[in-house]
């Protein structure tokens, strides 16, 4: 009698599904740390090759200086004071000013984009005025802001409600348009009135637009506060980077910049953790979650 064949174990399915999901969660970390490195490199070579151009004069230091006198300059700055005072009392100046312009411009951008979206009467009696006043170089208005407000920081305020306003006001205007009409149709059906229509299935289709909006606005916002306070202020980074000017130090400017930018990020990566919290049914990147 032949000896019985013993037929092989059989792999669950699940255990299988979860080997690839491993995987993949390998590649994608690998990935994050590919992309992250090569970041820093990047940056590292990009500091190293100014600093040594500056240094063997192949660039003017006096108008381009270098990353090691800008780095000095911000811990002075930091440990010293400005002269308008303490370094962070100048950053929360500015950023007081941004938040404050970034949150009703925005706020005003929503409301009046999702009206319009939705009543097509006022879309075609005010769209002609948002178009032109859209045309306009908002930033030569910060001078007049200055004349209207002062020196306070109400000026600085109107700047970056103006800069923030548009973009904002132009994605939840084109969200309302891309409402899918099906849903607001099976509304009806069901007996939403036109509110309860706005607020459970515009507002959420639209959202994804606005927050798109957001990421760029808030920049808008800062460069707006900064463009007030260079023209006239009392206190802020656009006063330090306008002072830095003012007596030909480049460094100074340079090192405004640069914590500018890192507010600027900051606020990015803040509304990307939010952005993911309020999203999280909407399916990951394949390539890595970025």
């Amino acid at each position: 009698m032949s000896p019985e064949t013993v037929a092989p174990a059989k792999t669950p399915a699940g255990a299988g599904r979860t080997d690839r999901s491993r995987t993949r969660e390998r590649a994608a970390r690998r990935n994050r740390f590919l992309v992250h490195g090569t970041r820093v490199l990047l940056l590292v070579g990009l500091l190293g090759l100014w600093e040594w151009l500056a240094r063997a004069a192949v660039i003017d230091p006096f108008n381009f200086s270098m990353p090691s006198k800008i780095w000095d300059q911000m811990s002075q700055w930091a440990l010293h004071g400005t002269p308008q005072g303490s370094l962070w009392e100048q950053i929360w100046y500015t950023l007081h000013e941004a938040l404050l312009g970034w949150v009703i411009g925005v706020i005003g951008g929503v409301v009046l984009g999702i009206a319009l979206g939705r009543i097509r009467f006022l879309a075609d009696v005010l769209g002609p005025y948002i178009k032109v006043l859209n045309a306009l170089p908002r930033i030569v208005l910060a001078p007049i802001f200055l004349i209207w407000f002062g020196l306070g920081p109400a000026s600085k305020v109107a700047s970056a409600v103006v800069l923030v306003f548009f973009p904002v006001f132009f994605n939840a205007f084109q969200g309302a348009r891309e409402v899918d009409r099906n849903l607001v149709a099976n509304s009806r059906i069901l007996g939403a009135s036109n509110r309860q229509v706005t607020l459970h299935v515009v507002i959420p289709s639209a959202t994804s637009w606005i927050f798109t909006s957001l990421h760029v606005s808030f920049g808008f916002a800062l460069i707006g506060a900064i463009v007030g306070e260079y023209i006239g202020a009392t206190k802020g980074l656009g006063l330090l980077v306008s002072a830095s000017q003012g007596t030909f130090n480049a460094a100074g400017v340079y090192a405004a910049m640069v914590i500018l930018a890192v507010v600027a990020l900051l606020a990015e990566g803040l509304l990307a953790f939010l952005e993911r919290r309020l999203f999280r049914w909407k399916p990951a990147d394949p390539e890595g979650g970025r």
